[in-house]
């Protein structure tokens, strides 16, 4: 299929089924993604799966934008008046969705349950910490949210996959070792992942640096823009050939810039006007590339994934808020708000495929089950936590239904 043709498809399939789920007031998250679902191949196959694999570029792009705006609200004025809470909570949550669906799913394997391998079962507990930041930042710019639940929830998933990645290459190094019986370094366990988070965050705040710079030597909006946009795609490239993380690269450059460029307001102000139809491609493409046929392969490995780790973030971040002592709100509402998980996830268990060949494809089959549900209700749920909170307006709240 041509590829313009298929772009403009999926724009219009994601703004239609938006337009339907008003009626019954879904957020356009799980709308753009239920579109997408219904033109992919798995449902009408309009869309086929080679024309997908064309779209790397937009749904590459459109990550580093999502990067680049939850950066952008690092404040320094607003990190001193939240102070190291946003840090400790994301610890308590991240670990505690890891070690419970580490302790359930090893605990299975240890008596004898069958398909529930232990080299399999590590790799899980590691990726059950990813959050998908993408649906979250959407649900609260959509309804206007602001509140205590609001103001945790950016910085926390923002920093969220910063832990995932590094728990992440722990575990996997600790399931290969299960899988081949070679020794563990601590190279491997430690090191590794240390060296790339902090490659990820010095190349961001260089990179960042330099843009602040030289946005004085541009006055017009929409050169600004297309100063931003190069410093994107520069970031997106380069973390590619370093083998870096580009989520954690474009959020430095978002918040360095935020903090150190004057003209920071109106480079954000034209960034949010430019990036919602990449948004709306994002998700229409994410939701085409669900495969439904994974369901019923995943078995009770995949439904104990699925419930354990919803449990653990709730759980951990409740015993994080209380720790640091946050508003109630945030201590019964916020980990409902991290269900949703997307795009780390899945590139975790894309890098399962070639390091843990023996359970790869079982791991990516659970992930994507999880994806399936963990996108289409996640927007849902944090929606409901948001009003519950107080935090979305009646107003607000009317206006998002009927936007599109």
């Amino acid at each position: 299929m041509n590829t313009l043709l298929a772009l403009s498809i999926a724009i219009a399939a994601g703004l239609a089924v938006s337009r339907l789920a008003r009626l019954v007031r879904l957020p356009n998250v799980t709308a753009f993604l239920v579109g997408g679902l219904i033109i992919g191949p798995s449902v009408l196959g309009i869309l086929p799966r080679e024309t997908l694999d064309g779209f790397s570029v937009v749904t590459e792009a459109a990550l580093g934008f999502i990067a680049y705006s939850i950066g952008a609200e690092f404040k320094m004025s607003y990190l001193k008046r939240i102070g190291a809470k946003p840090l400790t909570v994301t610890a308590f949550e991240g670990l505690g969705a890891v070690i419970l669906v580490d302790v359930v799913l090893i605990g299975c394997s240890l008596a004898g349950v069958p398909g529930f391998d232990l080299p399999m079962c590590v790799a899980l507990g590691a990726i059950a910490a990813a959050t998908a930041p993408a649906a979250t930042l959407m649900v609260i710019r959509q309804y206007k949210a602001r509140g205590p639940v609001s103001e945790m929830l950016l910085p926390v998933v923002a920093m969220d996959d910063a832990l995932g990645l590094i728990a992440f290459a722990i575990s996997m190094n600790i399931a290969q070792t299960l899988q081949s019986g070679a020794a563990m370094t601590v190279q491997g366990m430690l090191l590794s992942p240390l060296l790339e988070i902090v490659g990820s965050v010095v190349l961001g705040a260089a990179l960042g640096l330099l843009m602040s710079l030289l946005a004085r030597f541009f006055r017009s909006r929409g050169n600004k823009l297309a100063l931003t946009i190069a410093f994107v795609c520069l970031a997106l490239a380069l973390c590619d050939m370093w083998g870096l993380s580009n989520l954690l690269c474009i959020m430095m450059i978002g918040a360095v810039m935020t903090n150190l460029c004057p003209a920071a307001g109106v480079i954000i102000e034209q960034t949010d006007r430019f990036t919602p139809p990449l948004f709306l491609l994002f998700f229409v493409i994410s939701g085409a590339e669900l495969d439904l046929s994974v369901l019923p392969t995943v078995g009770l490995v995949g439904a104990c994934y699925v419930l354990v780790r919803v449990v653990g973030k709730w759980l951990g971040a409740f015993l994080g808020s209380r720790v640091v002592n946050a508003h109630p709100n945030v201590q019964k509402y916020l980990g409902f708000t991290l269900i949703p998980q997307a795009g780390v996830a899945i590139g975790m268990a894309q890098l399962a495929l070639t390091r843990l060949p023996a359970y790869g494809s079982r791991i990516q089959a659970v992930v994507l089950a999880g994806t399936l549900i963990y996108e289409l209700a996640g927007p849902v749920i944090t929606k409901l936590a948001l009003s519950r909170a107080g935090e979305i307006p009646a107003s607000a709240g009317e206006a998002g239904t009927a936007k599109g």
